[in-house]
């Protein structure tokens, strides 16, 4: 499975055009302007951003003054965060892993950030490899997507409240909401803190 993971991202990042990087997935930009979020949202300190492919993730949150690192499958889009990093000016560590076999990279985070992935068991990984106050910031799209998008499919869907309950005991729900985005995606998104 994990060759085919990778060869797949590989493909789909060698498809898509190199990404400016000037905007971070939707619900990551709207946690960071909102003032009751805001102010929680680390200044500085370590970020974990997991599956992040080309890094549009990652180089907005260094750009924010955050020390990053990218942990990824796909050795392509590895390659495209070093250069997005690059033209951006801003240093970030990146990590080629199968997280589904391997450890997620060091902490403690103050932020680890996971968007379009899904793989259940790390939410207990996740939780405890944040400091104390460290928040985790998590988006995927739900199985009721499928109604406008074929993709991603159902083995990458969570079901109808599903997020809520996955949610490990050593973390506080700051917010969860499920439903339809500006963006046109049915989502589930969480902002959770280690207590």
């Amino acid at each position: 499975m994990a060759r085919a993971d990778r060869e797949r991202w590989d493909t789909r990042h060698r498809a898509r055009r190199e990404e400016t990087h000037d905007r971070p997935h939707p619900f990551l930009a709207w946690v960071a302007s909102q003032p009751v979020y805001a102010k929680l949202f680390p200044p500085s300190g370590r970020a974990l951003d997991v599956a992040g492919g080309a890094g549009r993730n990652a180089v907005w949150l260094a750009r924010r003054g955050l020390e990053v690192t990218l942990v990824d499958i796909s050795p392509v889009g590895l390659e495209r965060a070093e250069r997005a990093a690059r033209r951006a000016g801003v240093a970030m560590s990146l990590v080629a892993s199968d997280l589904e076999e391997e450890p997620l990279p060091a902490g403690p985070w103050n932020l680890v950030v996971c968007t379009d992935y899904l793989q259940r068991s790390l939410f207990p990984r996740i939780a405890a490899s944040l400091a104390p106050d460290g928040l985790f910031l998590f988006a995927q799209p739900t199985r009721a997507n499928l109604a406008r998008h074929p993709r991603p499919g159902p083995r990458f869907l969570l079901e109808e409240g599903e997020l809520a309950r996955r949610v490990p005991t050593e973390l506080e729900i700051l917010f969860c909401e499920e439903g339809w985005t500006e963006e046109g995606r049915h989502e589930a998104r969480l902002l959770a803190r280690r207590r």
